[in-house]
């Protein structure tokens, strides 16, 4: 199909290669040799909450999928399946990750802060901090946005590209890494509208 693939026959070798490496789709098997898939995918999950993990696996149990889940995992196969549903799997994943393109260059006034979008920054007197191409995206979107209720699915659509529900877990991670940077103007709060969405309180 056109992939350039990297096999690694254990866990720990996987995790060498995710450390070093940079990767579009992360294809786990829960029954790795040494270190198994599912402390694989919590690893990952510490310092990139972004990079889709598909599972293989033949435990076919409840608790297990919702166990990967949890984790951070975005979906599961079942073995046995067939390849095609593997690649239209693949498939999905990557286009959703095409879908997030950067959006266009500007800067943006927020409380004591600058959003550089464009180099990807966020400026507060004479420091400068290096934000990734997803917390720019979202600060963005609260920048225009100020005082405004954002719904969750709004927030996933135009960051994510898709409002799918398990993308909603990478989301509270970036609104608690925002809630971070921001924190040192205390004019600046990001609010969580419950079952709602979010809202930048601006005063």
């Amino acid at each position: 199909q056109g992939y350039r693939i990297t096999h690694c026959s254990d866990g720990r070798q996987a995790l060498k290669m995710i450390h070093e490496h940079d990767f579009d789709l992360c294809i786990l098997d829960v029954m790795l040799p040494e270190v198994d898939g599912f402390a694989v995918a919590k690893e990952i999950r510490q310092y990139d909450t972004e990079i889709p993990i598909l599972f293989l696996t033949a435990k076919s149990l409840k608790e297990d999928r919702l166990y990967g889940l949890r984790l951070g995992a975005d979906d599961y196969i079942t073995k046995p399946f067939s390849i095609e549903e593997l690649i239209l799997k693949v498939e999905v994943f990557l286009r959703r990750s095409k879908i997030s393109t950067p959006a266009p260059a500007g800067r943006f006034r927020l409380g004591k802060f600058e959003l550089d979008h464009d180099n990807l920054t966020l400026h507060q007197g004479g420091e400068s901090l290096q934000l990734t191409q997803k917390e720019a995206d979202l600060l963005r979107l609260f920048a225009e946005n100020p005082n405004q209720v954002l719904k969750r699915s709004d927030i996933l659509k135009q960051v994510w590209g898709d409002d799918d529900y398990f993308l909603g877990r990478s989301l509270d991670v970036f609104i608690s890494r925002l809630r971070k940077y921001l924190r040192a103007d205390e004019s600046l709060k990001v609010e969580n509208i419950h079952g709602v969405g979010f809202r930048l309180k601006a005063e």
